[in-house]
């Protein structure tokens, strides 16, 4: 390729809510920006398809760091984000009484060390759960997001930000140029290049597709192809979200974006997972979405409904289907530190993911990308 389109300060790949909270940020600051995504439009995948929960830090008790931070970065969410958070609703946490890595005695030691507000549930509540199963059952102020209300709010940004959005272009490898780094692009419109003093790679669960394409070193990943149903709840659950810690049990929360709920399980959500290996040749990870398995929704309701009977009531409306994207080492403690490497394999190319939308925050705040954020044109 000869020649490329007029440098510009950053380029980012990836228009899921980290990428394009990402891009609007670095324009702010007074960066030329452009924002690449293959998908038609902005925040469909991962980040439209999760359980949409406003984490203040309950849903760790075995990381106290991810905790914390979530409880501190929630506020600033939303505070920022307040037209698309959704409080309208009771949530409870009931701790499981066998297979549960923490008990009740210690979750309430946890919410009181990292400062989150939590109260007992109401007799009726309590009555509802299977006591032979459950514990005790905690009534905490954790909301959900509108994930539609979400996206429309980071267009909207992104466009008085004046960043260069480009959807339905794809970023094929990146390498070294005269401004830095070129990249090249795919789209209908066919290929193209970019030149940029920065790229930030945000791809999420396709990370290591541009890594490896460009013949630089891929980052050890771990994903899940994961089925989380969304539900019509009974009217028990009309206006509440449960919880249940801390093992292979379930969620139930309101999903704001449909009118609905979702309905997730720890052990019948993942369908399948692997480990990105850099000796072979890489896979992409959204290719096990082209023949899905047969659903596990029967498994998954049935047993929610032995903690909550009155989940019987509820009626399955459909499947959504995502995969999902951890650090290996989260395995262990259920932690979720955001992933972040600048200068990877290239002066210039940073590599980032987050598995929460309260992440963006710990991204802002990284020393590591203050230079970027601090201005300094190509």
């Amino acid at each position: 390729m000869d020649s490329a389109t007029p440098g510009v300060d950053a380029l980012v790949i990836g228009g899921g809510f980290f990428g394009a909270a990402l891009a609007r940020q670095l324009a702010r600051e007074g960066l030329q920006v452009v924002l690449v995504e293959r998908a038609a439009d902005l925040l469909t995948r991962a980040s439209y398809t999760n359980q949409a929960r406003v984490h203040l830090g309950y849903h760790y008790p075995r990381s106290f760091l991810t905790a914390s931070r979530s409880l501190r970065n929630a506020p600033r969410f939303r505070a920022e984000f307040a037209d698309c958070v959704v409080d309208d609703f009771a949530h409870y946490y009931a701790i499981g009484r066998t297979l549960s890595k923490v008990n009740a005695r210690q979750f309430e030691v946890f919410c009181r060390r990292i400062g989150a507000p939590l109260a007992p549930a109401p007799p009726e509540i309590r009555r509802a759960f299977a006591a032979a199963l459950i514990e005790d059952v905690f009534v905490v102020p954790e909301p959900a997001f509108d994930a539609v209300k979400l996206r429309a709010r980071l267009v909207a940004d992104l466009a008085e930000a004046r960043v260069d959005v480009r959807t339905g272009t794809e970023a094929i490898r990146v390498a070294a140029g005269p401004r830095g780094l070129r990249t090249t692009l795919a789209s209908a419109a066919g290929p193209d290049a970019i030149d940029s003093a920065r790229v930030f790679n945000c791809t999420y669960s396709r990370l290591n597709g541009l890594l490896t394409a460009s013949g630089l070193p891929a980052i050890p990943l771990k994903h899940e192809l994961a089925e989380m149903l969304l539900i019509e709840p009974p009217p028990f659950l009309a206006k509440a979200a449960v919880t249940v810690m801390c093992g292979p049990f379930f969620s139930c929360m309101p999903f704001p974006a449909r009118g609905l709920h979702t309905l997730s399980h720890v052990r019948y959500t993942p369908h399948r997972s692997w480990i990105d290996d850099p000796a072979r040749p890489w896979h992409d990870p959204l290719a096990v979405m082209d023949a899905l398995p047969p659903s596990h929704a029967p498994a998954m309701v049935r047993d929610a409904v032995r903690y909550l009977p009155a989940l019987a009531g509820c009626r399955v409306v459909e499947s959504m289907w995502e995969v999902k994207t951890i650090l290996p080492r989260s395995e262990v403690d259920d932690s979720r530190p955001i992933l972040l490497k600048a200068d990877h394999g290239l002066p210039g190319l940073t590599c980032i993911a987050g598995a929460k939308v309260d992440n963006i925050y710990d991204l802002f705040d990284s020393a590591l990308l203050q230079p970027a954020l601090a201005g300094g044109r190509a």
